[in-house]
């Protein structure tokens, strides 16, 4: 199933990821929050472990690259410096809880999926976006 997927993050103008399709095989059409996120995770960490480590010399990128990253705010050469793989079964305990723990929330379309055991209607159109909440520090002086 081809999924789109915006991620944003509380007090930023721009997107970090701008509906972006990805594909994820095994997903059912009315999958549970938890389904989608260990779903989306294995595809991130499968597209992760399977990006080739690139060793250039003098890396460059084209004036398209540097145009089309500017953006999202951030441009780079995407390079992996890390040459340890990702351990799928701790990325979705770490999403999972990261999701119990406040640190997302998810929407479907419009709607926020709240409960990780509730299953929503997924059709191909739908638009899941994940927004990263931004904690506040302060004190009562």
């Amino acid at each position: 199933m081809d999924l789109i997927i915006n991620a944003k993050q509380a007090g930023r103008k721009h997107a970090l990821i701008e509906k972006q399709k990805i594909v994820i095989d095994d997903l059912p059409e009315s999958p549970s929050l938890r389904v989608l996120l260990n779903a989306v995770v294995k595809q991130q960490v499968t597209a992760y472990n399977d990006k080739p480590l690139e060793k250039n010399l003098l890396p460059f990128l084209s004036n398209e690259q540097i145009d089309s990253q500017t953006n999202t705010g951030k441009v780079g050469f995407g390079a992996i410096y890390n040459e340890n793989k990702a351990d799928l079964a701790k990325a979705q305990d770490v999403a999972l809880q990261a999701y119990e723990d406040g640190l997302f929330a998810v929407f479907a379309d419009e709607e926020e999926l709240q409960d990780l055991d509730r299953t929503f209607v997924l059709k191909p159109e739908t638009v899941v976006t994940f927004i990263r909440l931004t904690f506040l520090a302060g004190s009562y002086w």
